[in-house]
């Protein structure tokens, strides 16, 4: 052990003795090298992990993007500059640093001298996946974010998905004129639909199966006609562009739920079978995908403020939307009363390397060479996928946390691991 090291440990000993590193064929992990600019910085797997010309510099562009408060909670260490800086203000009287690669960490200790931050009273440091939820307010260090270890990518989800929140919004403005246009032309047809909220609580102690089109489905056909016959107290739900598949494959849910501007007649099948099967819609879709439909509507919306206006005027239900389709399908079974929810093709990631089941590559989503982001699947395995799809997984995850008086089941292994649930013993593949 270096000096440097042995430094380094000794204060992280002496304030945090649970910390405990077992760090073997560390140097075999990562591909070290100096990165020179004005000054220098070290790039770790190729990943610069500070500016190369003035590391102080950004990090006091950092802080200035910090609130003034007493607490400030921040995700990454890097070489020490960044929590130097934070250190600086006198009204902080705590930071919290999270790790969110230990292997990572550990490595730094020996490259650089971090003995003083580590030593102010102020600082706290924990392992980041100790922890199921991020605290705010924080900031989390861009290159560790992708340099995080498997056990604490589900925080980095959460951490992404919480820094892209501001950019999202824009898309959603209740002035958009494209907005305000789509849902006006909608206004007659809410006029005249049900409120779902008329078929909450309807299957009170019900088994409800909800679909998505992850590749994963197409393990599953078989089952889902097996439920369809045999299974009693059973409802099936599914999300709009499952029920090509579904159909094709003579599965007929109960349920379609659709909520997106973008979904139209090119993604339903042809040949919808007349009153059998109950849409669920916000009033952001296609009004000419509404006016097809051949059987009853129900109408809801979110609490998006787009929604706003329109739900003073004609009263609807609210359904929990996180920004997919599976949100608010799955919160409609919540409302049925069901007991338990099982889940098909609910992936989020190019599980079989592809991107949804019944669908050419790239047709509902970027191809799967594009994928340059990863989730943990079932079996603990690295699978492709796309930052909104980790989006979509964290706010799932967050749902399921608050309803605890319902039992989830997963059915894939090859899909993203979802906190919360469990894997279905009849039904898992």
């Amino acid at each position: 052990m270096s000096d440097l090291l042995l430094k380094n440990i000794k204060i992280i000993k002496k304030r945090w003795p649970h910390f405990n590193f077992d760090m073997k064929n560390i140097v075999d992990e990562y591909k070290l090298e100096l990165k020179y600019g004005l000054s220098s910085t070290i790039l770790v797997n190729g990943i610069q992990l500070s500016s190369r010309h003035d590391r102080v510099l950004e990090a006091r562009q950092q802080v200035e993007s910090l609130p003034n408060t007493k607490i400030i909670n921040l995700y990454g260490s890097g070489l020490g500059d960044l929590p130097r800086e934070l250190l600086l203000r006198t009204e902080l009287l705590q930071l919290n640093v999270y790790i969110l690669n230990e292997k990572l960490f550990f490595l730094l200790l020996h490259l650089v001298d971090q003995v003083d931050w580590l030593a102010d009273s102020r600082v706290n440091l924990y392992m980041a996946s100790d922890y199921n939820e991020i605290q705010l307010p924080f900031f989390a260090l861009p290159a560790e974010l992708l340099l995080v270890s498997d056990e604490n990518s589900k925080i980095r989800d959460r951490l992404v998905a919480e820094i892209e929140i501001p950019f999202i919004n824009k898309q959603f403005q209740p002035d958009n004129s494209e907005i305000q246009h789509r849902l006006q032309s909608n206004v007659e047809i809410l006029q005249q639909d049900a409120d779902v909220s008329s078929l909450f609580g309807l299957y009170p102690g019900w088994n409800a199966y909800v679909v998505a089109t992850g590749p994963s489905l197409e393990l599953h056909y078989e089952t889902l006609h097996l439920i369809k016959k045999q299974s009693k107290h059973s409802v099936i739900i599914c999300v709009d562009t499952a029920l090509r598949p579904l159909i094709q494959h003579g599965i007929i849910p109960n349920f379609v739920v659709c909520i997106d501007k973008n979904i139209s007649l090119k993604h339903f099948p042809k040949n919808i079978p007349s009153c059998s099967i109950e849409l669920i819609y916000f009033p952001m879709v296609n009004n000419e995908t509404l006016l097809s439909w051949p059987g009853v509507r129900y109408a809801a919306y979110s609490s998006s403020p787009i929604y706003k206006k329109l739900r003073s005027q004609i009263p609807k239900a609210i359904l929990y939307s996180g920004g997919s389709v599976i949100h608010p399908a799955i919160d409609f079974a919540v409302q049925l009363g069901v007991k338990t929810i099982t889940l098909f093709g609910a992936d989020f990631c190019f599980s079989a390397d592809k991107t949804h089941a019944g669908w050419e590559d790239g047709a509902l989503s970027s191809p799967v060479a594009t994928a340059t982001h990863w989730v943990l699947n079932g079996m603990g395995n690295r699978a492709k996928t796309q930052p909104n799809f980790r989006s979509y997984l964290c706010e799932l995850e967050r749902y399921i946390a608050r309803h605890p008086e319902i039992k989830f089941y997963n059915t894939s292994r090859i899909g993203a691991l979802i906190d919360g649930t469990s894997f279905h013993p009849e039904f898992i593949k």
